[in-house]
């Protein structure tokens, strides 16, 4: 097997209504402008909040893809 690099950025998705669109959205708009995607850990949920309500759902998501050089 060849050897690979992959590089690791890490994404804050947003929803209004579950933390799985959340990180979802995240991959979602990754997939937009990144090749190869290979995976994606879902690292931290929390909710933002507004007047003690919940506004959003946010889920902070590392994704890997391989690296090709460059950045």
């Amino acid at each position: 097997m060849a050897e690979s690099v992959y590089k690791v950025i890490e994404l804050v998705g947003t929803s209004s209504e579950s933390w799985e669109k959340a990180a979802s959205a995240a991959v979602s708009r990754a997939a937009e402008s990144i090749r190869d995607l290979r995976i994606a850990e879902v690292s931290t949920l929390d909710l933002q909040l507004k007047d003690g309500k919940i506004e959003a759902f946010r889920a902070k998501v590392k994704v890997s893809f391989k690296y090709e050089g460059g950045q």
